[in-house]
């Protein structure tokens, strides 16, 4: 399935080269022989349905002749029997092949498309396609549309030369940065005077988040590693319009049943404090490394992560968020395990 599948169906006619391609991963292929059935006449499924090749009959139900769908005509543009609960029931009259998407998957894509192509034409006179790239990362497809009108104006645009150090381990945070262009690479200092090389970083990824949500000071320097431009949002900003969006938390029931279902408990605290106790069944992944050690992760699984407090936590889960990653923080970490009340 390719862009040019999709850009004849509504909304997504509407939709810029850009979202239209992120439109192009989101959506599943359906296939149907004659007489199979898509969906039954008062459903409420969340998915809707676009007819890329064959014919469909909706069948009302009530006596009346089905009415049919050909892939290519005026009707085939809109999503089959779009309203729900399902007003028709249909079914396939030849070999069809559709493609599927989640309602709310695809209702997002679109606001968010519509809220960003507004934003650009405020930024007169500037580049816009940092913004477009900025949306293909994961984590900012959680934003809500309206964060997003106001985020693109709070960033600030700063030069930056190779070799530049933009923050330094022990620093206070400020900041949050994103790479316009250029590369940079993140060093953590040891104890033992010795330098960790813990990620390369390029065009369209973040840093400087850790500090930000944790409080803590920065435990990490940030070098350019070439010249480019970076885009850095505030504190203030960072906090209200994008960490409270995507940093899920979970109870211990929630957590309890997620981890029925499959989903692993991540501690994130030192290796020391680790060490000295921790949940049963958790795996030991000190903040400070998660960058180093995130592609090591299963992208299909969820994470619950936990530190004392849940600050450190909320930091790992930000990151992790920014890759793709389904990652939640348990609420209050171990300090609220060890409180009165029912757990």
């Amino acid at each position: 399935m390719t862009p040019n599948d999709l850009a004849r169906f509504i909304p997504l006619a509407d939709l810029s080269g850009d979202a239209l391609a992120q439109a192009t991963s989101l959506a599943g292929s359906v296939a149907l022989e004659p007489e199979q059935v898509l969906f039954r006449k008062g459903t409420e499924d969340e998915r809707s349905f676009y007819l890329l090749a064959g014919e469909v009959a909706l069948d009302a139900e009530d006596g009346s002749a089905p009415l049919v769908v050909k892939a290519g005509g005026e009707t085939a543009r809109h999503p089959l029997s779009r309203l729900k609960p399902r007003t028709y029931t249909g079914i396939a009259r030849t070999p069809c092949r559709l493609a599927s998407f989640s309602d709310d998957d695809l209702d997002h894509l679109v606001a968010r498309d519509q809220a960003t192509a507004y934003e650009v034409t405020e930024f007169e006179g500037d580049d816009p396609q940092w913004m477009f790239d900025l949306l293909s990362n994961p984590a900012f497809g959680k934003v809500p549309p309206g964060n997003l009108h106001i985020l693109f104006g709070r960033f600030e645009a700063m030069p930056a030369n190779a070799g530049q150090i933009i923050i330094e381990q022990g620093d206070t945070g400020d900041y949050y940065y994103l790479i316009r262009s250029g590369s940079a690479r993140v060093t953590r200092l040891t104890s033992d005077g010795k330098s960790i090389l813990l990620a390369e970083l390029n065009a369209g990824q973040g840093f400087g988040e850790e500090a930000l949500i944790s409080g803590d000071p920065r435990n990490a320097t940030v070098t350019m590693s070439s010249t480019g431009e970076l885009m850095r949002l505030p504190a203030t900003d960072f906090d209200s319009l994008l960490r409270e969006p995507l940093v899920q938390r979970v109870s211990l029931a929630q957590g309890a049943e997620l981890i029925k279902r499959g989903a692993q408990l991540i501690d994130v605290r030192l290796e020391a404090e680790y060490q000295e106790g921790s949940l049963k069944g958790s795996t030991n992944l000190p903040l400070y490394l998660l960058r180093l050690k995130a592609n090591n992760l299963d992208r299909k699984r969820t994470y619950i992560l936990f530190c004392q407090s849940g600050r450190r936590a909320a930091a790992a889960a930000f990151l992790l968020a920014q890759r793709g990653f389904d990652a939640r923080v348990l609420d209050g970490g171990l300090a609220a395990l060890n409180k009165p009340g029912p757990k």
